[in-house]
């Protein structure tokens, strides 16, 4: 399987193997009288967002009471997990979000734990990549993109908000590929945190910014970037001027899931009135809202089917990273 059939197959399949979200309405009865958000990167970034905007849908649907949030970056997101291990006992209120690069991290031993030393709660949305530029360079699509490269590998930098071999930096890497470059070739910056890396690319100092499509639609709607291709299957509504890379022809679609972990040790009654949390805000105009505002796609899986997706995602994301000399 190449890199362009494990975009399409696993993660794209993976996300419609997790079904469309739930359709149980909230009964205006509280579930949770509060939850601790706590976010493995820095202000702006695809985690951030994915959690304040759970957050702002749970409370406002009055499913849960009151919702808090931490940011606590610091080593690809292994300094948020090692806390959350650490102090277990004392964190049974709070909800870590996560994404792929929880399964990227440890494959790489960016960080020693992984998915199986916390307690799974549930898969809730996936979002798609994106490829954007600032609103003044010169660049306005992927065929520009790729002729500045041609044109000049090294001033052409692709920058993202993870770690080199994390989830933007494979995205950058497979969408090269399809466009037939060589994956390794391309020079990538990694930036703490989605923020830091728009920093980058309005300074000059990247050529393009691999992100989330959601991040890619504020940052659009602000007027600050301009989206020059996103791997969805067709146009994505949140967005519509957003080409597709394969309408340029760049045959890579890619979806990125994002969910909440638990605490080591949460008491099995605690983790059903999460899940049950999440699953109920799936039917809440709320969650609508916030879910078309940033263009996610709703996904979700709780427990044991969680659970077998990311070892299934281990799998298949530890045989790319290999191809493409990560690992």
């Amino acid at each position: 399987m190449n890199g362009y059939e494990f975009s399409r197959r696993a993660l794209l399949g993976a996300a419609l193997a997790f079904g469309l979200g739930g359709t149980a309405l909230a009964d205006g009865h509280q579930v949770v009288d509060s939850i601790h958000f706590l976010i493995p990167g820095g202000a702006g970034g695809g985690w951030d967002g994915t959690a304040r905007g759970t957050g702002e849908a749970l409370t406002k649907s009055g499913l849960v009471g009151t919702a808090s949030f931490e940011n606590m970056s610091g080593g690809g997101g292994g300094k948020a997990i090692g806390y959350l291990i650490e102090n277990a006992d004392s964190n049974h209120g709070t909800l870590m979000v996560n994404s792929t690069p929880i399964v990227i991290r440890s494959l790489t031993g960016v960080f020693p734990h992984n998915f199986r030393d916390l307690t799974l709660v549930a898969g809730t949305i996936g979002d798609y990549a994106a490829m954007v530029v600032g609103k003044d360079s010169p660049i306005n699509s992927m065929a520009d993109l790729i002729a500045a490269y041609d044109a000049d590998p090294s001033k052409t930098a692709v920058g993202g908000g993870s770690v080199p071999g994390g989830m933007d930096h494979l995205v950058a890497a497979m969408v090269m590929e399809a466009a037939g470059k060589d994956a390794l070739g391309v020079k990538y910056i990694p930036y703490d945190a989605g923020g830091k890396a728009m920093a980058a690319l309005l300074s000059g100092e990247i050529a393009a910014l691999s992100t989330g499509f959601s991040e890619a639609v504020d940052l659009a709607n602000a007027g600050e970037v301009k989206i020059i291709g996103v791997t969805a299957a067709n146009r994505v509504d949140a967005y519509p001027d957003a080409p597709t890379m394969i309408e340029q022809g760049i045959d890579t679609q890619f979806v990125n899931w994002r969910g909440f972990f638990a605490a080591p040790g949460l008491p099995a009654d605690k983790l059903s009135l999460y899940q049950s949390a999440l699953s109920k805000m799936y039917g809440t105009p709320e969650w609508e809202e916030v879910r078309a505002r940033n263009g996610w796609v709703n996904i979700h899986n709780s427990g044991a089917d969680f659970q077998s997706f990311l070892e299934d995602q281990e799998k298949t994301i530890g045989d790319l990273m290999k191809k493409l000399g990560f690992l």
